[in-house]
């Protein structure tokens, strides 16, 4: 017997979401892999071509156990913020990062906040477009 065209069906779940999102191997690798990405461009950037020292290797370490403790704890709240405050954590994470990378090249604390702005910025509205339009 054939059905109408406007039959109430059932919603599937999507594939790719996993039932329990947060302890999923993705959930830890990329915080830590954006870790390891910070600290080593954080010591890079402080080494500068010289000798490597313990302070240099320290603050590499520290960096970037630091991101990836933040981005992991992002991570696990994200889905419960409303969609401006996703993309400000977003933007947050973003500018942060690049604002404290600039200021260790020597720049001031207005051009590294700037800067850090700047891309924050770009970062929101760009999230805020993706989770908008993505959002059921």
């Amino acid at each position: 017997m054939a059905t109408h065209a406007t039959m109430p069906t059932r919603r599937r779940q999507h594939a790719r979401t996993p039932a329990r999102e947060g302890h999923s191997p993705l959930a830890w690798a990329v915080p830590v892999s954006l870790g390891i990405i910070l600290g080593f461009w954080a010591f890079y950037i402080k080494r500068d071509g010289g000798t490597t020292t313990d302070g240099q290797i320290v603050l590499g370490v520290v960096s970037g156990v630091a991101y990836a403790v933040l981005c992991y704890a992002f991570v696990m709240i994200r889905r419960a913020l409303p969609r401006e405050l996703r993309a400000a954590g977003y933007a947050l994470l973003a500018g942060g990062a690049i604002g404290y990378l600039f200021s260790l090249n020597g720049n001031s604390v207005f051009s590294s906040s700037g800067l850090g702005l700047v891309v924050g910025a770009g970062m929101f509205v760009t999230m805020f477009y993706m989770i908008y339009t993505r959002e059921e």
